[in-house]
């Protein structure tokens, strides 16, 4: 059983979340959505989030295929943080000048997956 979720346009830089992205990634998904939430950086609320609505999705994908469902099997397969659009916006300096201000976004994508899957997965 795999699950996706995925979350576009999220204003912190794809640098800043994979930080938290990559302490999290190859563990368990409750338990790497439990450590988030201890996390100092703003964006490991935004990467918990993504976890859980993964989870949800892959619980009501096995009931609706019959399947016997328990979310602590469940691993994070996949997790990426993958640069967004960039809105570019102007500052004024002195003399008449401006400085151009990058504001940045991210794509969020987690695959969650139970442990023979993944390594089904991985094998191909």
């Amino acid at each position: 059983m795999e699950a996706m979720a995925k979350t576009r346009y999220v204003r912190v830089t794809a640098q800043k979340a994979r930080r938290v992205v990559n302490l999290v990634r190859g563990q368990n998904a409750v338990e790497a959505a439990a450590s988030l939430k201890f996390q100092p950086q703003a964006v490991s609320e935004d990467v918990r989030k993504l976890i859980e609505s993964a989870i949800a999705n892959a619980r009501v994908k096995a009931e609706a295929a019959g399947e016997r469902f328990d979310e602590s099997e469940l691993i994070i397969k996949e997790i990426t943080a993958d640069e967004g659009p960039t809105m570019k916006r102007i500052r004024p300096r002195a003399q008449g000048r401006a400085n151009r201000i990058l504001k940045r976004t991210s794509h969020l994508t987690v695959v969650v997956a139970t442990p023979e899957n993944a390594v089904k997965e991985g094998a191909r």
